[in-house]
């Protein structure tokens, strides 16, 4: 089961440098991951709407009588009603809307692993070993992996076709 640690670690060895042993560790390197882990991962996330972390939610109201998006909602790819901030205006009972979710990393896929990575790595490289080389080392990787990730992410679906449709079966 992967773990923050473990995503971290393997930031660590792309950069030459060593793994933790624990986030909470006092090192230079536990301190920037403890810092930048989930705001990256969470930027990488949000960055791109991804299978794995998209679900369909349906809102209900809450106590006061308003729509509130879940705070485990990263980015809104649609919603059924008009939404502004983090609130949704509708008349409605329920609300449907589809989002990036937050998760962990043991549900990462492993092509989604190896870009979360690299990105931790670009994000440690600099405060870690000042070295501009290989940061851009580490960004001509990145871009490799996140299109690649992306191609993986996007046929990972199969679609179902068209099921009875009598222009189709007219056809052929």
């Amino acid at each position: 089961m992967l773990t923050k640690l473990d995503l971290c670690s393997m930031a660590l060895l792309k950069l030459g440098e060593k793994p933790l042993t624990s986030l909470n560790a006092d090192s230079a390197s536990a301190q920037l991951a403890r810092t930048l882990y989930d705001i990256t991962i969470e930027a990488l996330l949000s960055g791109h709407p991804w299978r794995f972390a998209t679900q369909a939610l349906s809102i209900e109201k809450n106590q006061d009588n308003e729509f509130i998006v879940p705070e485990n909602v990263l980015r809104v790819l649609r919603c059924s009603e008009q939404l502004l901030g983090n609130q949704i205006f509708s008349n409605a009972d329920s609300v449907k809307m589809l989002a990036v979710v937050r998760i962990d990393a043991e549900n990462f896929p492993s092509y989604f692993v190896s870009l979360a990575a690299t990105k931790l790595a670009m994000e440690f490289c600099i405060p870690l070993t000042g070295n501009q080389q290989n940061l851009r080392t580490l960004i001509s990787l990145y871009e490799s992996e996140f299109q690649n990730a992306k191609f993986i992410d996007s046929t990972t679906d199969v679609n179902p076709g068209i099921a009875q449709f009598a222009l189709i079966d007219a056809r052929f």
